[in-house]
């Protein structure tokens, strides 16, 4: 996995900037806490920081490989599942390894194929190539956006890190959130190439970065295209079950102790119980986890989003899979611990406005690290199947917004209610001050952020209507939506050091999947059909039924009332800088609220501004408002 850093500056002698490079590097520990390494020469400087996962004695980095025009040198942060297939293909034209690493395999990839390397590589990566040959930089990132990758440019090169903390290290790069930063954060829709911190870009998903003395150049080596599905009900669900199970296959290999996150839910119970038959193939079990919070359980109270508790079905499908499971149960006083979330922060590098569901995950990887180093996740599958309730709401599949953002509130205490005409009313920006809402004008952003989202898509010749409205909402599920969850899984568990791989965003799985037809992705009237009938029969019947249901929420007044108690200090600090975000007298009224429970809204504004408090402490950043 590990993490990476790095600095071109072809008018600078770097030999000098052992410090700095050093610096950039450490704060990339969490990451990688098994080895440390760096390479400096005139003009480039490469750090990294390891996460052992396979070939523990070997594949330490950066790695180079040496040529008759120079050395390539690597730095590397990912997993590649065909790197056995890879290897054998190289092995065959002549090339040689000395360990057993992924990442010598695809240094020598790029040694054979150049950029073009990446089109060969099935996984999750972010890796950074200085080719001494031609002078220049190249960086690649994983089709999906699994793994995160930052890049700043400076006046004779670059900045780069797997995350805004890499480059934020180093003095060339101030630490500035300009307004447009502010509305991305806020917006909740995840622009590719948008990093919120001024200045700084994101190595898009699929693409292909180059540095060189003539300037910065960026290719795409990836998107996802519509194409014509020819496959039956009957073919598909086949395929489906093919590929679920290759993935499987390949995602289990690791040379650490290794684990699945079990929800309950179809996706997480389909990946656990696939991955046991497998495993038990070769005498093994596999060990599950769960996040459950104190007394949930037992005085769960239903409410729209859930309509029943997780821990049931998990352990249901931990008894049908004989997994080795446990529960992390967490109560609210770990959950409102300034110092978790000011980890939680330092991890997101941003506030991200997730509260709690950060916070928890986080305390739930913290845990499971203990155990284990590697763990599957079931993320993505509801995204590619059509699992969100928006999938089948009228006025989400009819409005012209993005669809999660379509007369649904539970994301940031804001939401859009539709208009006459299919337009969405302007949206509810909590408890920012009126200046600032104003000077946001989120709406319009979000909309012209949704016309150039939707500009790409393709319409196949003779597509309904309807099939074209599923193919524009599942296309913006996968391109903007699903990189918001797998950013926040990717930091809360690195932030901890623990791996996790994502079986439901291997590629083949992603373009097949969705260019099936709607009519077959929902045959059964239910959410995620083809994945419901490519795992039933590995499957309890109480999960075959259940209804979708989001990662879980705690309960638990107490929770609510720390954070007021929290936001009252707050108060007592009137000049504090997140009051220039924050109306003081919003919050004051929300503090003051005597009620023991408060709405998802209402709690997400207090986690908010406590969130942007504890960030604008930890980062002193410049903010330039209008």
């Amino acid at each position: 996995m590990c993490g990476i850093t790095g600095w071109v500056a072809f008018d600078r002698d770097l030999r000098t900037d052992q410090p700095t490079v050093d610096a950039m590097t450490e704060t990339m520990g969490c990451r990688g806490p098994d080895g440390l390494g760096t390479h400096v020469d005139e003009h480039v400087a490469l750090g990294h920081r390891r996460l052992a996962i396979i070939d523990l004695p070997g594949g330490a980095q950066p790695m180079s490989v040496p040529t008759p025009r120079g050395a390539i040198t690597i730095v590397y942060a990912g997993e590649t599942y065909n790197f056995p297939e890879l290897r054998s293909e190289l092995t065959a034209r002549g090339h040689s390894f000395t360990s057993r690493s992924d990442t010598e395999v695809v240094l020598r990839g790029y040694l054979e194929w150049g950029e073009a390397v990446a089109e060969r590589l099935n996984g999750m990566y972010a890796f950074a190539v200085w080719d001494a040959r031609e002078h220049k930089l190249v960086m690649i990132r994983d089709r999906a956006g699994i793994k995160p990758f930052y890049y700043y440019p400076t006046p004779d090169g670059v900045l780069f890190g797997s995350e805004p903390k890499a480059i934020l290290a180093n003095p060339l790069a101030e630490p500035v959130v300009t307004i447009d930063g502010f509305r991305e954060l806020f917006a909740f829709i995840k622009t590719p190439g948008h990093a919120v911190w001024e200045g700084m870009r994101e190595v898009e998903p699929g693409t292909v970065v180059t540095v060189s003395v003539t300037g910065i150049r960026t290719t795409r080596y990836w998107t996802l295209e519509t194409k014509e599905h020819t496959d039956d009900r009957a073919a598909t669900v086949a395929r489906v079950h093919e590929l679920l199970h290759d993935t499987m296959r390949r995602q289990l290999v690791c040379d650490v102790p290794s684990c699945t996150l079990l929800s309950g839910g179809l996706d997480s119970s389909a990946m656990t119980a696939i991955a046991a038959a497998q495993l038990a193939g070769q005498g093994e079990k596999v060990r599950s986890f769960a996040v459950d919070f104190v007394g949930l359980t037992e005085n769960f109270v239903p409410d729209e989003l859930r309509p029943e508790p997780d821990t049931p079905f998990v352990h249901d499908v931990a008894a049908k899979s004989g997994t080795l499971h446990q529960d992390i149960v967490l109560s609210s006083a770990e959950m409102t611990d300034p110092e978790v979330r000011q980890k939680v922060i330092r991890a997101r590098d941003l506030p991200s406005g997730l509260g709690d569901l950060d916070v928890s995950l986080y305390l739930l990887f913290k845990a499971i690290r203990e155990h284990a180093t590697m763990a599957l996740s079931g993320e993505s599958a509801d995204e590619l199947f059509g699992g969100y309730r928006q999938f089948f709401d009228p006025e989400a599949r009819k409005c012209t917004t993005f669809p999660w953002l379509a007369g649904h509130q539970q994301f940031f205490g804001r939401g859009q209610k539709q208009q006459h005409g299919g337009h969405p009313a302007p949206a509810r920006q909590s408890l920012l001050t009126d200046g600032l809402s104003a000077a946001l004008d989120v709406d319009h952003y979000i909309q012209d952020s949704y016309r150039d989202a939707v500009s790409g898509i393709q319409r196949l010749d003779g597509e309904s209507d309807l099939e074209w409205q599923m193919r524009k909402i599942s296309h913006l599920h996968l391109t903007r939506f699903v990189r918001i969850w797998l950013d926040r899984k990717d930091r809360m568990s690195m932030a901890s050091g623990l791996e996790v791989r994502v079986p439901f965003s291997d590629h083949r799985l992603v373009e097949y999947v969705y260019n099936a037809p709607w009519a077959l992705k929902s045959f059964d009237g239910k959410e995620k059909s083809l994945l419901r009938a490519a795992a039933a029969d590995v499957l309890p019947r109480s999960v075959v039924e259940r209804r979708k249901a989001p990662y879980p929420s705690t309960q638990d007044p107490t929770y609510a009332a720390a954070l007021r108690d929290q936001c009252a200090e707050l108060l007592a600090t009137p000049g504090h800088q997140v009051f220039d975000l924050i109306d003081k007298a919003g919050l004051r009224h929300a503090v003051a609220a005597d009620t023991p429970q408060i709405d998802q809204a209402s709690r997400r504004d207090l986690e908010r501004t406590l969130d942007l408090a504890v960030w604008i402490d930890m980062y002193a950043p410049t903010i330039k408002l209008p």
